[in-house]
């Protein structure tokens, strides 16, 4: 079997670990946190960095970190892992999901249109016209890699005082390109970004997260809510309730190592991408989904696009298909504005997403994966 996405280990890892095991530093303290904090924030160019047990610990934290509050509403896109979307459920909050964009992002035309005709500001607070609550934040999440068209979004929500989350979780390494934003990695834009080290990230750390920003009382705070909320760390006092999220030395000491392999797995993304595409964008019917131009993508997962028309077979059926060839695949998750416990929240004009879904699957994107395994999979959808 092909897998989908599995971690490679061939740096460090094992040297750094050790050490940590040799000299007794295996818990939340030692100095691979610390240096794995300074690396991230350096790769990035973010002036601080947080490291936390993994990304959806940084979603939430980043949350209450910007001022998020119960009775609140944030808004979310549809399509994207459920995460950001349960850290917001955590805080006694309410998701307001909104529809995709070509590239599987939150659609920042139809979020402008929304804020524009659907809430209204109120000594500097913007609240929704419906219910009447307070929009607190927006989380876009950069989708399989893709930046989202960040400089229009941020000029809207700041303009209205709705603090800006990134969920930057699969998009490490991706840059911008285009004139306002040249150079700035996705996650650094707004107010807070936030990364995810799991397994089938670009990255790993087994599990892990980080979270990023460039206002120093947002650093503290966040220092300061994943490590219990310590008033008197000799005494053990607490002003208020924190949380038990901080990274273990161990795990830190595999993101240093992870770290130093990045620029290399970027190139190996990008490289087997382009291969992918040689062949598939020959075949009727398939499609390998582009990058927005507007960024360098760090390609962290390959989108197949499947017409069923021209291909004669749909996204089920090629999922079936490339596993009986053995060959590992996923489809979109579920919408989120679909999901059980989020059926009764508000959605705006969701339409694009439900074609995305039904049409996209991801193929095996390893950054260890050969040229070999990309022409198997890619002769498979040939012949398929």
């Amino acid at each position: 079997m092909i897998p989908l996405s599995v971690p490679s280990l061939k740096g460090n890892e094992w040297n750094y670990v050790k050490e940590c095991l040799d000299t007794g530093w295996v818990s939340t303290a030692g100095k691979y946190v610390e240096r794995f904090e300074e690396e991230f924030s350096s790769f990035v160019g973010s002036p601080h960095a947080v490291a936390c047990v993994n990304g959806t610990a940084a979603l939430q934290v980043a949350l209450r970190v910007v001022g998020v509050l119960p009775g609140d509403e944030v808004i979310v896109p549809t399509l994207t892992f459920i995460a950001p979307v349960n850290a917001v459920n955590y805080l006694g909050a309410a998701p307001v999901f909104m529809d995709c964009d070509d590239f599987y992002n939150i659609d920042v035309e139809k979020t402008i249109d929304f804020l524009r005709d659907e809430t209204e500001i109120q000594r500097g607070v913007t609240f929704n016209k419906r219910t009447g609550r307070r929009i607190g934040a927006i989380i876009p999440v950069h989708i399989f890699g893709n930046a989202v068209r960040m400089h229009e979004l941020a000029a809207a929500c700041r303009d209205r005082n709705i603090s800006i989350i990134e969920d930057a979780t699969e998009s490490l390494g991706t840059r911008y390109l285009d004139p306002v934003l040249a150079g700035k990695h996705t996650g650094t834009i707004g107010d807070v970004g936030c990364f995810s080290f799991n397994g089938n990230k670009i990255i790993t750390t087994g599990g892990g997260g980080m979270i990023v920003t460039s206002i120093p009382e947002y650093a503290e705070r966040a220092r300061y809510l994943t490590t219990q909320a310590k008033d008197d760390e000799v005494r053990y006092v607490h002003n208020e309730v924190g949380y038990n999220f901080r990274l273990t030395n161990v795990q830190a000491a595999i993101g240093v190592a992870q770290l130093e392999l990045l620029p290399g797995f970027l190139e190996s993304k990008r490289e087997n991408f382009l291969r992918y595409r040689d062949t598939i964008d020959h075949i009727d019917g398939l499609t390998l989904a582009d990058a927005p131009p507007y960024a360098r993508n760090n390609h962290w997962m390959y989108a197949l696009q499947i017409d069923r028309t021209r291909y004669g077979k749909d996204r089920e059926e090629v999922m079936a298909y490339l596993k009986g060839e053995g060959v590992q695949t996923r489809p979109v998750w579920h919408l989120n504005h679909l999901q059980v416990p989020y059926r009764d929240c508000q959605q705006y004009h969701i339409e694009k997403a439900c074609r995305m879904l039904e049409i996209t699957l991801n193929i095996p994107c390893s950054t260890g994966i050969t040229a070999g395994e990309v022409a198997f999979v890619a002769e498979r959808l040939r012949h398929g």
